[in-house]
């Protein structure tokens, strides 16, 4: 695929700069998803400064390669994209404040950008061969997601032994991610004059059955490779009636069920038609997990060096999307996942100092 023409000017990335520095100029490059290609201009420009690596351009999704012939190859991935930014107050431009990197993309995850970078430019000979993967569109449908483009395209380029993409994880290691589906339960009614509703059913008041179900239902926590993994079902809408004078004859619940990496997809859709037995069920949307993989020599090595803690991923992640392709990830990253696209956004710096230094004592 051929580049996107160049914007009329491309920001610079100064990537001798302290890496927290480097964080606060790679936010404030405005990225808001479908809207990348001023900030790939600029990773890549930098990218291209730097003799040891073999950079291809997907869209607006950038693809780093060392070729060192080392016995072994693992991928540094993360997102170049931002939800939309906050007008009232604007949480752009970045403000350092005391210990703490205030802005839009602190969290997620341009403070992990920024250590790919660092350590882009400063190992130029890792003890492992490196692929680093900067992507577009992960925060809006999978459709537009770029590491799913760069697996359809070219999936030669991201083969390897392990990744890890560094999404925020608080500065420790989150192994695998849960699986995530959607089903609409719908409860089935007749339809009836609201005057006379003895001639109708109401599908409304059917629905409390699936309520009732899910109330009663107790999650599990799972152990998956030595995590505990907390599942999850809930319902998250509700739709029913068509007019304020009519009994419904239908009834639709949004579920979703967050479920263990143990679980194929096609498990996890029986667990919940089992569960919803009697009613109408549609899946919208079934996304399997990842297992953690930490058994595997490249794992071991990477949990090892950095000697930081291990805990499940409860959240659906692109590590997923590596565990598809056979490749065991990880989550490691600057940044408190629960501060994520919030308007407060905001990251200690030492998360990030301490992802960067983590990573070189794994990699130079």
């Amino acid at each position: 695929m051929s580049a996107p023409t160049p914007a009329t000017s491309v920001p610079t990335l100064d990537l001798s700069a302290d890496v927290v520095d480097l964080t606060a100029a790679i936010c404030d490059i405005e990225s808001v998803s479908r809207d990348e290609q001023a900030i790939c201009d600029a990773i890549e420009a930098a990218l291209r400064g730097l003799d040891h690596l073999e950079v291809t351009r997907i869209g607006n999704s950038l693809v780093a390669r060392t070729e060192l012939g080392r016995d072994e190859r693992v991928v540094l991935a993360g997102h170049i994209d931002t939800v939309p930014l906050t007008t009232d107050p604007p949480n752009l431009p970045t403000q350092r404040r005391g210990d703490e990197l205030w802005g839009r993309g602190t969290v997620d995850m341009k403070g992990g950008v920024a250590v790919q970078l660092k350590i882009a430019a400063t190992v130029p000979e890792p003890t492992r061969d490196i692929t680093f993967v900067f992507y577009e569109a992960e925060e809006i449908d999978s459709q537009f997601n770029g590491l799913r483009l760069i697996e359809q395209q070219r999936p030669d380029l991201i083969e390897a032994d392990f990744a890890v993409l560094l999404e925020p994880t608080g500065a420790i290691v989150e192994g695998g991610c849960k699986g995530t589906l959607r089903v609409d339960v719908t409860a089935r009614g007749v339809a009836a004059h609201s005057a006379r509703p003895w001639n109708g059913k109401n599908a409304i008041h059917e629905a409390n059955a699936i309520l009732a179900r899910l109330t009663a239902y107790e999650p599990q926590t799972v152990e998956v490779e030595g995590l505990d993994y907390h599942e999850a079902m809930n319902a998250t809408g509700i739709s029913g009636g068509i007019a304020g004078n009519v009994i419904p004859d239908a009834c639709t619940v949004t579920v979703n069920y967050r479920y263990a990496p143990n679980k194929s997809e096609e498990e996890a859709l029986l667990h919940v038609k089992t569960l919803f037995e009697g009613f109408d069920i549609e899946c919208t949307d079934n996304a399997g997990g990842a297992r953690p993989g930490l058994h595997l020599p490249a794992a071991e090595s990477f949990v090892e060096a950095l000697g930081v803690d291990v805990i499940a991923k409860e959240g659906w992640t692109d590590v997923a999307r590596f565990s598809a392709m056979g490749i065991a990830a990880v989550n490691f990253g600057p940044g408190d996942p629960n501060l994520a696209h919030h308007d407060e956004e905001r990251c200690p710096v030492q998360h990030i100092t301490d992802c960067e230094a983590a990573l070189l004592r794994w990699l130079a």
